[in-house]
């Protein structure tokens, strides 16, 4: 393997980093929040994507795309959680992923309806390459890693900076003293599921350039968005963060060295992590 090669692959790793980030950072807020697994977070994914597509094909503009799919995966997200979230807090932590799975499935439904089947290709809005220590890297790949970047950046901010940020950080940790300051949890539950499916449909709508826009985008990722989730421990931010980058370069790396690896890797990976410690990288005895 040249080393050319491997920086290509490293950076490939990274750029997809970012979409798992993107995605398993909401799971991760709606569990440390809520205790619910949100798996209709891959449905926003999707439906941002989708977005994206139909706006660029109508107004030639990528970036104006984006900012439809992610206000549609909020509002969507919003609509979920009120109709349907709201009445199942209280149940059983597998009860929520049943139903959120059902949701992502007749979603699918909904966007084969609207869109049909066939796959629909994005023109990438940056078709440039920077030389970077002699590998060819595309410029729009680079935009995906630095839009991530800024999203974390935005998110601790918001989590350590603002009041509403605080009160989410508290009630991750023990919700029922926030209740008791008097602040509203439902109010925040739904800023944070909100948040969450905008994130997930800005996964979308960024990535939908690199590959072709599906309807069942968002199960074909779904695994690994799960891993990531598990290896970083539920309910943990900066668990998220370092297993998208640990699950990225492994599935990169590996379809380098031996393409099934970039399947089995990751699995081998999540295994021996919970092996030795079965609450994830970061998460807490509540996840077990």
């Amino acid at each position: 393997m040249t080393a050319q090669l491997l920086f290509s692959g490293v950076v490939f790793g990274l750029s997809l980093a970012s979409i798992y980030f993107l995605i398993s950072i909401g799971l991760s807020l709606c569990f440390g929040l809520m205790r619910i697994i949100s798996l209709d977070q891959l449905l926003y994914y999707t439906i941002g994507a989708y977005i994206t597509y139909s706006i660029s094909a109508l107004t030639g503009n990528l970036w104006l795309g984006i900012v439809g799919g992610v206000a549609v995966g909020g509002l969507l997200a919003f609509a979920v959680e009120r109709l349907v979230f709201k009445r199942i807090y209280e149940r059983e932590l597998t009860f929520s992923m049943i139903t959120s799975f059902g949701i992502l499935l007749g979603g699918i439904g909904v966007v084969k309806a609207l869109w049909g089947v066939v796959p629909r290709p994005v023109r990438m809005p940056l078709d440039e390459q920077i030389n970077l220590f002699g590998t060819e890297i595309p410029i729009y790949r680079l935009s995906v890693i630095v839009v991530a970047a800024l999203v974390y950046i935005g998110i601790w901010l918001f989590l350590n900076r603002t009041i509403i940020g605080k009160a989410i950080r508290a009630g991750i940790e023990d919700m029922e003293h926030v209740e008791g300051l008097g602040i509203n949890a439902g109010r925040l539950f739904t800023i944070t599921f909100v948040l969450a499916g905008a994130l997930s449909a800005l996964a979308g709508g960024i990535y939908a350039p690199l590959i072709m826009v599906d309807p069942h985008m968002g199960l074909e990722i779904l695994a690994f968005v799960f891993m990531v989730v598990i290896i970083g421990g539920l309910g943990s931010i900066k668990g998220t963060l370092y297993s998208s980058l640990l699950v990225g370069q492994v599935v990169s790396l590996g379809s380098l060295i031996y393409a099934p690896l970039a399947v089995m890797a990751p699995f081998a990976m999540m295994l021996l992590i919970l092996l030795i410690k079965p609450t994830g990288l970061f998460g807490s005895q509540l996840s077990k």
